[in-house]
């Protein structure tokens, strides 16, 4: 939630202190309506600006950078790109006793791409299928997976192994550690990405998602884009998606068979990590997590 502190390092972020950013930079637009906006996301603070704008600051040290990278690439990215994405109208700088860059964006409209605002499931798979398609068919420009472009959701899952086996000794008693060991070490076993680095989102999932009349129209936070392995988009098949859906979006993204286990493998980290982690301080997430777990789980016991 944007007001509430979710990680020990995090700074103090207020509407006043928004105010007296855009006042000491951004004079023009010191005078609009300034509303704090509830989110699942956990690295930004965000707040809409009049009816047209949002201001996005980051919470942590971690998030920093990701404004800089933001600024320079999504406005390359947005006109590539078959949904609409955030691009940036200016850039604050450091000031007021905050430490960092900021943004202020466009305002897009939509609601999160929940299950329930979803007209048609299977045109959604097919929707998240061709954006990330598109994503990863988008020339680098030269850009190799160093500094802000490099992720570590975008090389191997075996840098994943620590973490994950303590989220699940995190998760005893609320998950079957014993199955979920399981299926982590099977994942470990795949094959390794041999393909060139491409880009990647590195955190498609319902709240990153804005739908619009039953359908999807956005994909917004960018702060994870990076450049790696295909496979880490692939999260929203079970952060999201049905079973029933699944073989629709699979089938629309024609990868093959260690790609769509490494992104299975993926999601399964990804969760593990998160419900643990955020069950008390931002449920929303907790809840997508644990609903991406148990969905890895359930297409793991189907297929043995």
């Amino acid at each position: 939630m944007s007001n509430e502190r979710m990680h020990a390092d995090e700074v103090d972020i207020s509407a006043s202190l928004v105010r007296r950013l855009l006042a000491a930079q951004f004079p023009q637009w010191e005078d609009l309506p300034l509303k704090p906006m509830r989110s699942a996301g956990t690295d930004n603070a965000m707040y809409r600006l009049g009816d047209d704008m949002a201001v996005r600051l980051p919470r942590i040290p971690g998030a920093a950078d990701d404004v800089i990278k933001e600024q320079q690439w999504l406005p390359k990215l947005a006109p590539q790109l078959p949904l609409a994405i955030p691009v940036p109208l200016a850039m604050g700088m450091p000031g007021e006793g905050y430490p960092w860059h900021w943004s202020v964006y466009r305002w897009l409209e939509g609601e999160n791409a929940t299950a329930e605002r979803i007209a048609d499931a299977r045109q959604l798979a097919t929707d998240l299928a061709q954006f990330i398609t598109t994503l990863r068919d988008i020339d680098t420009e030269g850009q190799l997976p160093t500094g802000s472009l490099r992720s570590y959701r975008g090389g191997p899952l075996a840098h994943r192994d620590e973490a994950t086996r303590a989220a699940i000794a995190a998760c005893d008693g609320i998950l079957d550690v014993a199955l979920v060991t399981e299926v982590w070490e099977a994942a470990l076993q795949v094959p390794a990405w041999n393909g060139p680095p491409v880009w990647i989102h590195c955190d498609i999932q319902p709240g990153n998602l804005l739908a619009t009349q039953g359908r999807l129209s956005a994909v917004i936070d960018f702060g994870g884009l990076a450049i790696g392995d295909p496979a880490v988009d692939q999260i929203v098949a079970w952060n999201l998606l049905s079973a029933e859906t699944r073989d629709t979006f699979r089938e629309s993204l024609s990868v093959d068979d260690a790609t769509w286990a490494r992104g299975r493998g993926w999601a399964l980290s990804i969760g593990l990590v998160a419900l643990p982690y955020y069950k008390d301080t931002n449920p929303m997430l907790a809840g997508i997590s644990r609903y991406q777990v148990e969905e890895v789980l359930a297409d793991h016991k189907h297929d043995a």
